[in-house]
């Protein structure tokens, strides 16, 4: 597991490996949760679910779309970030805490 930023800002990232093909979990902040599902095969378009209200597939598509094209092979990365009240600073440093966590991928 790999963590990004402290706090209510900490966001971490779990890989596990399904046969050839890569699954992540992503979670942090003040609750973790699953708010989003994407799914990428090698030269193809990502798949999005995006669960009503969420808009964590923002944060999880980067890093769908990173794992796939480094490793190619079939990539699921699924989870939430939460923080209640979340003013859009609040937003932007999740967002980048978990851009860090792309970078170690």
């Amino acid at each position: 597991m790999i963590t990004s930023g402290d706090g209510k800002f900490k966001v971490w990232l779990e890989e596990k490996k399904i046969g050839d093909d890569l699954l992540y979990i992503l979670g942090g902040g003040e609750r973790s949760h699953i708010g989003g599902i994407v799914f990428c095969e090698p030269n193809k378009e990502p798949q999005i679910i995006r669960l009503a209200g969420h808009y964590d597939d923002i944060v999880l598509k980067p890093i769908a779309e990173t794992a796939c094209k480094k490793y190619g092979t079939k990539v699921v990365v699924i989870g939430g970030i939460h923080i209640d009240n979340a003013t859009k600073d609040d937003i932007k440093k999740l967002v980048e805490n978990c851009r860090e966590l792309e970078k170690c991928i």
